[in-house]
């Protein structure tokens, strides 16, 4: 008994390869929570911390940060959720998250290095978050998010130079400019063909 292999039509290797596109998308599309979960979560912590340094003589309005620590958690398990129900892991995919995951890592190592200075953090964390915003923007061919990084590095230097009372309000704006506007589109375009 001979083993034959059936031979692919055309039709039937383009209709595979078209699937796969879709998953890609269908997969990457889903990060618009992401997008919108630490875009909400920064943007709120870094206005507060604003309005408590302001507004009140609370002494540590910087403490509003510690709710980064169960964003992550929330962030990981939404993540390996979604992502044991995904049946096919694309290398698109692979590349989107393992970006996000060093961006986790290199912030980590950021914060470590420059909890001295402070002041020097929210420059210096828009400069590096730019990256991924890029590197997501490039494979999802997404123009919001390439524009958002940009924004991402306008908003670094007017962190760093820009003086105390404005400088502050750099955040929540890189914030709304680089992940929430990106990331509505993103949802927006959930149920349509194109990202």
């Amino acid at each position: 008994m001979e083993n034959e292999e059936k031979q692919m039509t055309g039709e039937e290797s383009l209709k595979i390869i078209t699937d796969m596109i879709s998953r890609t998308k269908t997969n990457i599309r889903q990060s618009s929570f992401h997008l919108l979960f630490w875009g909400w979560l920064i943007f709120l912590c870094s206005l507060t911390e604003y309005l408590l340094f302001k507004l009140t003589d609370f002494a540590n309005p910087w403490y509003v940060w510690y709710f980064v620590f169960p964003g992550v958690v929330v962030s990981m398990i939404y993540g390996f959720t979604k992502g044991r129900k995904e049946h096919v892991w694309t290398y698109a995919t692979m590349l989107y998250v393992w970006n996000w995951v060093g961006f986790l890592l290199a912030a980590t190592v950021l914060f470590l290095i420059v909890k001295d200075s402070i002041e020097l953090y929210a420059p210096l964390i828009l400069t590096l978050a730019s990256l991924p915003v890029l590197f997501s923007g490039c494979i999802l061919k997404f123009r919001p998010l390439i524009i958002g990084s940009a924004s991402f590095l306008v908003f670094a230097i007017v962190a760093r130079f820009a003086g105390p009372d404005i400088s502050s309000l750099a955040v929540p704006a890189a914030m709304l400019t680089g992940y929430l506007i990106p990331g509505y589109i993103l949802k927006r375009k959930n149920g349509h063909d194109s990202v």
